[in-house]
C-alpha cells in the first residue's frame, strides 16, 4: 500500500487537520513530517474540538498510530501538554500509539528567546514569525549544533550539551540583541522531566514506516503549513523554515520516492494567510469580516497557533496551479465552501496582470508577487445554506459550477468538499 500525502496548497491554515482526520479513518499510521508547534490543526468531533500543534491529527482515531518524523522540530513542553490534554479526553497517547523519530531536533527556551529577539530587531521588516523558536531550531540543525531526541538517551551527556547550548545562545542574546539571558537551572530542571516522559516514545520512524509499507499497511503523511510557505518554493522571505511540499514528506520521514501514492492538496474555497508578505487577491472592507468571521467558533479565520486574524481574499488559481506543479498533486480537497453561501458574486483569480503583460503562470515563482494585479472571473453565487448537504447533486448549481471551474483551472479533480467544521460535514466525490 503506497504512502498518501496531505499537502497545504496555500499559505497554511487550509483545513488539513480535518482532512487528515477523515482519511485517517482508513489509515494504520499518520505521520507528521515537517515544521513544529507553529502549526495548528483543528479537528472537531461532535461537541469536542481538538487543537493540535505537534501530534498528528489522525491519533483521534483509536486504531491509528501517530508518528513524528525527523523533519519536525519538537518543543517538548508543547508536545507533553498535548499528550496530557488528549489523555484527559480519553485518547491513548502511550508509546504504543505515539512514536517520535530519534533524529527529530528539539526546540529549547533559548531558541524561542532568540526568535523573539531577532523578530523584534527586524522592526518594520518583520516577517511574521510565530516566535515559537522554529527558525532558530532549524538554524541549529543546519549548522550541526542542534539537540536531537536521541541525545536524551544518554542523560548526563544530554545535560552537558543542553548547558552548552543555553550558554551559547545567552551570549548571542546579550551581545547581539541586548536581550536578557535565560536562567540555566530552571531549563535543566524542566528538561530532566521531559526526558523522563519522552524516552519511551523514541524510535526509528523511518524503519517503522518502511516496514509498514512493505506489509501493505496504509500510511498517511500529514504536512504542516502550506506550499506557499515552503523555504525554497514559497513567498520568500515570508516563509517557514522547512519544506511543507510533497518531497519534504519523503525526506522528513526517511522514505524513498517509490513509496508515493495519492498527493492530496488541501485548499480553501477562498484564500487566506497570516503575517506579512504579498497577497494578490486580498480584499478589504466589509468582505474581510464576512469571510473571516468573528473568532467565536473554530471555523472562523483566526490562527490556531497565534490567534492572529487571517488576511483573506479570493481564491487564486495561478498559485493553485503552481502548488499542483511543485507537489505533483493528484487531487484536491476543497474546504470552507459553506462560507461563500450568500455572496451574490464570487470572484476567481485566473491570471495576473503586470502593466500590459498577462501571466497565467508565475514567471519567477511566488517570491515576486508584489507587481501583479489579479485578473478575475466573476461567477454567480448561491443563497442556499449548504451545511447539511452530503451529495454532489444536492449542491446548488452555482456551487457545482464553481467547483468544476476550479477543477478546470487547476487541472486536477476535486475529491472532497467540506461544508462545515464537523467531521461528517463532507461531500466525497468519485
Amino acid at each position: 500500500m503506497p504512502l498518501d500525502i496531505i499537502i497545504g496548497a496555500q499559505w497554511g491554515d487550509e483545513g488539513k487537520g480535518r482532512v487528515v482526520d477523515l482519511l485517517a479513518a482508513q489509515a494504520d499510521f499518520v505521520a507528521r513530517y515537517n515544521g513544529g508547534d507553529n502549526a495548528g490543526h483543528t479537528v472537531t468531533v461532535g461537541e469536542r474540538t481538538f487543537k493540535l500543534h505537534l501530534i498528528p491529527s489522525g491519533i483521534i482515531h483509536p486504531h491509528t498510530v501517530g508518528l513524528i518524523g525527523n523533519g519536525v522540530v519538537i518543543n517538548p513542553a508543547t508536545l507533553i501538554t498535548e499528550m496530557e490534554t488528549l489523555a484527559a479526553a480519553g485518547v491513548d497517547v502511550s508509546h504504543h500509539r505515539l512514536r517520535l523519530s530519534f533524529a527529530a531536533h528539539l526546540i529549547t527556551p533559548a531558541h524561542r528567546a532568540l526568535d523573539q529577539a531577532q523578530e523584534s530587531a527586524r522592526g518594520q521588516a518583520q516577517i511574521g514569525t510565530t516566535m515559537r523558536g522554529i527558525g532558530p531550531a532549524y538554524t541549529s540543525k543546519i549548522s550541526r549544533q542542534g539537540l536531537r531526541l536521541i541525545d536524551m538517551l544518554d542523560r548526563k551527556a544530554f545535560k552537558d550539551a543542553l548547558t552548552s547550548h543555553i550558554r551559547a545562545i545567552n551570549r548571542q542574546l546579550v551581545a547581539l540583541y541586548d536581550a536578557p539571558s535565560l536562567e540555566l537551572e530552571p531549563v535543566l530542571a524542566d528538561f530532566d522531566c521531559y526526558v523522563e516522559t519522552l524516552i519511551p516514545h523514541i524510535c526509528d520512524v523511518s524503519a517503522e514506516l518502511n516496514t509498514a509499507l512493505a506489509l501493505g499497511q496504509r500510511v498517511l503523511a500529514e504536512g504542516a503549513q502550506g506550499t506557499l510557505l515552503d523555504i525554497d518554493h514559497g513567498t520568500y522571505p515570508f516563509v517557514t523554515s522547512s519544506n511543507p511540499t510533497a518531497p519534504g514528506a519523503l525526506v522528513g520521514l526517511g522514505l524513498g520516492v517509490g513509496n508515493t501514492g495519492r498527493v492530496i492538496g488541501v485548499t480553501k474555497a477562498f484564500q487566506t494567510r497570516v503575517g506579512a508578505g504579498p497577497f494578490p487577491t486580498e480584499v478589504g472592507g466589509d468582505l474581510v469580516l464576512r469571510l473571516r468571521g468573528t473568532g467565536q467558533n473554530p471555523w472562523d479565520e483566526y490562527g490556531t497557533t497565534t490567534g492572529r486574524p487571517r488576511r483573506v481574499g479570493w481564491l487564486d488559481t495561478v498559485l493553485l496551479r503552481y502548488a499542483v506543479r511543485v507537489n505533483g498533486l493528484t487531487e484536491l480537497a476543497l474546504t470552507k465552501l459553506d462560507i461563500l453561501s450568500g455572496l451574490p458574486v464570487i470572484q476567481l483569480c485566473v491570471a495576473y496582470q503586470d502593466q500590459e503583460k498577462k501571466y497565467s503562470e508565475l514567471p519567477y515563482g511566488p517570491a515576486c508577487l508584489s507587481p501583479f494585479q489579479a485578473i478575475y472571473e466573476h461567477l454567480p453565487g448561491w443563497n442556499q445554506d449548504i451545511r447539511e448537504v452530503r451529495r454532489w447533486e444536492d449542491l446548488p448549481a452555482q456551487a457545482r459550477s464553481y467547483i468544476l471551474r476550479i477543477e478546470e483551472l487547476s487541472g486536477i479533480p476535486v475529491r472532497l468538499v467540506s461544508v462545515g467544521p464537523e467531521r461528517e460535514q463532507v461531500i466525497e466525490l468519485a
